[in-house]
């Protein structure tokens, strides 16, 4: 089995839904397997506020997981019209893999949650894709002939699987939403499975 990374931040439990259904995606390929990761909040105190390893859910990444990876799919809610500061800080983190080209050529894949319909969604596909382009990854987007892409009322983009979460981030994942995600995943999984042939 390949591994695919799905690396994501939550906070409201919206995001690591997504993961879960893009995992559900890449899964459903033969021969490609998702590896699910997050990353811990930040603080401004100098000392260490997270445990080391999180008390419920997907434990957290490590460098290894980015290099051992055939692909990635790279989720966070919007904050500002931009990925949130726990997933910036690991990327910034990653300085090492791109001075030894680790991760050019694998295939990257984004999604986010987002309070509002026009609060951001496409500038943090956009945003989050802009370092992975810097390492040297091959983006996949959501092309139309995903039927759902042009359905939707919520949700999707061709830059990436998004969901509208309300203000209080307490909106279901819509149909759409759920069949795009799982999509992605999909594609993500036969891309990365092909380029890594």
């Amino acid at each position: 089995m390949s591994d695919i990374l799905v690396l994501y931040y939550s906070q409201g439990g919206a995001v690591r839904e997504m993961a879960q259904l893009i995992a559900r995606g890449i899964e459903s390929v033969n021969g490609a397997k998702a590896r699910i990761r997050t990353v811990p909040k930040v603080s401004a105190n100098c000392e260490a506020t997270e445990p080391d390893i999180p008390n419920s859910g997907a434990p957290y990444v490590e460098l290894k997981d980015l290099d051992e990876c055939i692909g990635l799919a790279l989720g966070s809610p919007t904050r500002f019209g931009n990925m949130a500061a726990p997933m910036k800080y690991f990327i910034d983190g990653t300085v090492g893999l791109w001075l030894k080209g680790g991760l050019i050529g694998k295939p990257a894949a984004v999604f986010t949650s987002t309070g509002s319909m026009h609060g951001g969604n496409e500038t943090t596909l956009l945003t989050m894709m802009l370092p992975l382009m810097h390492h040297g990854m091959t983006i996949v987007g959501l092309p139309y002939s995903e039927a759902a892409l042009s359905s939707t009322s919520s949700g999707g983009t061709p830059y990436g699987a998004s969901h509208i979460g309300g203000p209080s981030d307490d909106k279901a994942i819509t149909e759409d939403e759920r069949k795009l995600c799982i999509a992605l995943g999909k594609r993500l999984a036969e891309t990365a499975l092909k380029l890594s042939a």
